[in-house]
């Protein structure tokens, strides 16, 4: 506080002028200072400021984070200063550059809304004789501030010749609490203090508080740099404040750790090669510092062998009927992969230890395929895991990192088994077909060993560095495509191909499976709900189009969404029966058509069944002739190998052009156009051929096609037909179209015992080697006998022959 005499003297020098509030700085008189200012009161006061001889008073707030600071949140004791520059920036901040010029008081504040306005007074500051206890305090304080400016590599050199020249106490005093790393309120008490001497004794303090932060600073710091030479990878210690002498528990605790890893490796019953090594390892770990970062991968791989389920075995349940029955209530059909796991077990009953099966599960999706190997690992009591390979580029996924690299862990073959806790789980190895291959390496060419019962008793992952024992893996894989998954690859897999599901398969699978496990998710399992078989059939027939069920699936939990909407509403005393018309209320206007057979009999019109991602389906072959010169039309978005078919379909209609009654030039004298309805949709392959020949000869003979006839197979250019695949799903889609009449391949005979018993009784088949006899069986024809017998005559007139067969003009029939 300032004597009376003060006071009356800075009365009379009661001057008005702008304030501009500061946030985290204090200006010093005689100090030049660059200030950002962005708040529009503080633009307005420099403003000002530049209207009145560049005169402003600078005052600190009490806390930085005020936007809006009162009077209250000033400081009384500020500085009044001189503006020098003055800079507006594009942000619409300014730029300026004070100069201190004296220490004021604020007295009042005047009513001004656009900025502070301020009435202060000036303040003197109150001098001391410079005797020597003066002179000695400012030499020492020097002298401390040399020793600052040594540990605080903040501030230049070049402070201390300036300091060494300021003569004045007063203005030394500023320029040293100026340099200091005060903080506000220590940098204010300074410049409250009006008399000099006891200014300087308080900066002194301050300064030796300070030089004493510094040194443990630099003790610190020098503790820090000694360890990392000692361990050059510890770069750990970013904070210094962390750096605190060592404690005498983080040892003890360290020792602790390594004791119970030593007891873990002789608990742990492992083989003899991962003994030896972790044995290793643990001298290494001894030897080295606990806060090192090799210490931690050390620790880490020792962790991660021991984790792992070295002679651990979950007991198989080898009771064929029991798992026989766990596998029929989880899945309808799939006889064949079924069988394959009752097979196995009774090996392994036989055998104690067979060579583990390694089984592929081929299909289209939502058949089935993952589930099942849930349902086989339940059945025989093993732990199940599933580990998808979809989009796997990298080889170290499958074999692991080496721990060279940092963040290094062990493949996702031995995560698996970690994970499943025992060394024999069911491993399903999801999507195997949707592998690729990039820079990182060939994921596939990993899988070899793993798959191979010859190799995989020793699997060698890269950061164990251990050979592990796969061979009681009981692996599954699945794909939806088997011509994408390598040769090798598949070399060492056991294929079973899951076919889509039939109508009927899919109209038993949601009454026993989906419509009554979409109830339980719904929460309307307790509610009278009726599904018809009539609705379940509309929403496979006209709400999917698919070879599995997943969309059939969700389709009937949409339904009972829609009830359990209704249940919420009305309670749960409602019943609910739905059939084909409430579907049709529940899931609106139907998504796809059911393809059925013309109405009658139609010349150049010929019925077709092909098979597709989404299981059978009716394919019509349309066939119109025109005047023209030979040009020959195929439409219908249709891969390359069918419009060869359409080719040799042709070549043998021409080869056989006399016995049909047609002239040998006639491909000269008119246009065929061969059109596959659906053009949207793409189609490929060869078994549509012989439904081409016969649409290309009925239309040049206007003989009309059977309409209630469909038919499948491979013509060659001699007329012979070939097998084709897929048959129970083409058969099935001709059912389905009401189809009476089926032509198929002689040699497909062998794959008609797998087309439900209820579709074989319902179809007549007829069974080919020859493109004559699906004519004689698709055309309308008045005297078959006679059509066939003129199809035996010879391949070519007589008299464009070079070498007539002995016999020819009597019939003699050519060699096919």
């Amino acid at each position: 506080m300032a004597s009376s005499n003060e006071q009356r003297s800075g009365e009379e020098s009661q001057a008005t002028l702008p304030l501009l509030p500061l946030r985290d700085i204090l200006v010093f008189p005689a100090m030049k200072v660059p200030l950002f200012v962005g708040r529009d009161k503080s633009i307005a006061a420099l403003d000002e400021a530049m209207k009145r001889d560049r005169q402003i008073v600078l005052a600190a707030q009490k806390k930085a984070k005020t936007n809006e600071p009162t009077s209250d949140d000033i400081y009384e004791v500020a500085t009044l200063a001189t503006i020098d520059q003055l800079f507006r920036l594009p942000d619409g901040t300014v730029k300026v550059r004070v100069i201190g010029q004296q220490r004021v008081r604020l007295e009042t504040y005047l009513e001004n809304e656009d900025f502070f306005e301020v009435r202060f007074s000036l303040l003197d500051d109150q001098t001391s004789p410079l005797d020597d206890e003066l002179q000695t305090l400012l030499q020492t304080l020097r002298t401390s501030f040399a020793e600052y400016v040594d540990l605080n590599k903040r501030i230049p050199s070049e402070m201390i010749e300036e300091i060494a020249r300021v003569k004045d106490p007063s203005l030394l005093a500023d320029t040293i609490a100026a340099q200091l790393a005060l903080k506000l309120s220590d940098k204010q008490s300074i410049l409250e203090m009006l008399d000099v001497s006891e200014r300087l004794r308080q900066l002194y303090e301050l300064m030796q508080e300070e030089i004493e932060l510094l040194k443990v600073e630099k003790k610190i710091r020098s503790r820090v740099k000694k360890q990392m030479e000692r361990t050059q990878n510890d770069y750990y210690l970013n904070d210094m404040q962390g750096a605190m002498p060592k404690d005498p528990n983080d040892q003890n605790e360290f020792k602790n750790e390594i004791d119970e890893l030593e007891e873990r490796i002789q608990q742990k019953d492992i083989s003899e090669e991962a003994q030896e090594k972790l044995e290793r390892e643990l001298k290494k770990l001894k030897m080295m510092s606990p806060m090192s970062a090799e210490a931690t991968v050390v620790r880490n791989y020792i962790d991660w062998v021991l984790s792992l389920p070295w002679g651990e075995y979950t007991e198989d349940r080898l009771d064929v009927k029991v798992a026989e029955e766990t596998l029929e209530a989880d899945h309808y059909g799939l006889e064949k992969p079924k069988d394959r796991i009752l097979e196995y077990l009774a090996v392994k009953a036989l055998i104690r230890k067979p060579r583990g099966p390694i089984l592929c599960l081929v299909g289209p999706p939502g058949v089935g395929k993952t589930s099942l190997g849930r349902s086989i690992a339940r059945a025989i009591n093993r732990k199940f895991v599933r580990l998808s390979l979809g989009g796997v580029r990298d080889e170290a996924e499958i074999r692991g990192h080496r721990r060279t690299y940092i963040g290094a862990l062990p493949g996702k073959i031995i995560q698996s088994l970690r994970k499943a806790g025992s060394s024999n789980p069911v491993l399903l190895l999801d999507e195997v077909d949707k592998m690729s291959t990039d820079f990182r390496g060939d994921p596939s060419s990993a899988l070899l060993e793993v798959l191979d019962p010859e190799q995989n008793a020793t699997f060698n992952d890269h950061y164990l560095d251990l050979d592990y024992d796969l061979s009681d893996v009981m692996f599954l894989c699945t794909a939806n495509n088997l011509g994408q998954i390598p040769a090798p690859l598949r070399d060492r897999m056991e294929i079973i191909q899951i076919p889509g599901y039939t109508d009927y398969e899919k109209l038993q699978i949601s009454r026993h499976y989906l419509v009554p496990k979409q109830l339980e998710n719904n929460g309307i399992d307790d509610v009278d709900v009726h599904f018809t078989e009539s609705a379940i059939s509309q929403i496979i027939n006209h709400y999917t189009r698919e070879a599995g069920v997943r969309n059939l699936e969700r389709e009937i939990g949409t339904v009972c969404r829609k009830i359990a909407r209704k249940v919420v509403e009305g309670g749960k005393d409602q019943s609910f029966n739905v059939n084909a018309r409430a579907v049709t209320h529940y899931l609106g206007h139907h998504k796809f058509t059911q393809g059925r057979i013309e109405e009658r009999d139609e010349v150049g019109m010929t019925n077709g069944v092909a098979w597709t991602q989404y299981g059978g389906v009716m394919l019509v072959s349309e066939v119109t002739v025109m005047p023209g010169k030979g040009k020959f039309i195929i439409t219908g978005k249709l891969g390359d190998v069918m419009q060869e078919s359409a080719q040799a379909a042709m070549s043998y209609v021409r080869s056989r052009a006399m016995n049909l009654g047609l002239s040998p030039d006639f491909h000269q004298k008119v246009d065929l156009h061969i059109h596959f309805p659906e053009g949207a949709l793409p189609k490929d392959g060869p078994s549509a051929g012989i439904t081409m020949a016969t649409s290309i000869v009925s239309a040049l003979t206007r003989i009309p096609v059977q309409h209630d006839v469909a038919m499948t197979g491979e013509i060659t250019l001699r007329g012979r037909v070939l097998p084709i695949g897929g048959l129970k799903e083409k058969v099935i889609a001709a059912h389905r179209g009401g189809i009476r009449k089926v032509i198929a391949p002689m040699e497909n005979k062998r794959d008609w015992p797998e087309v439900p018993k209820k579709v074989r009784k319902q179809l007549e088949v007829v069974w080919v080697e020859h493109m004559d006899e699906v004519l004689a069986h698709a055309l309308r024809l008045d005297d078959r006998d006679a059509f066939q017998e003129a199809l035996k005559q010879p391949l070519l007139p007589p008299d464009i022959m070079l070498n007539p067969p002995t016999g020819a003009g009597d019939g003699a029939t050519p060699v096919h």
